[in-house]
């Protein structure tokens, strides 16, 4: 089975691998519906 380090080590490059990959999804998502808002002003 593995250890704890490994299980610890393994979590951190999720969270890491999703905040390379959730950050700018998010921020594209908010730009596009901040853009998207302008054309219904």
């Amino acid at each position: 089975m593995s250890n704890s380090n490994e299980n610890g080590a393994t979590t951190f490059y999720l969270v890491l691998a999703w905040g390379f990959v959730g950050i700018p999804l998010i921020w594209g998502v908010f730009k596009t519906l901040e853009n998207a808002m302008k054309l219904f002003q």
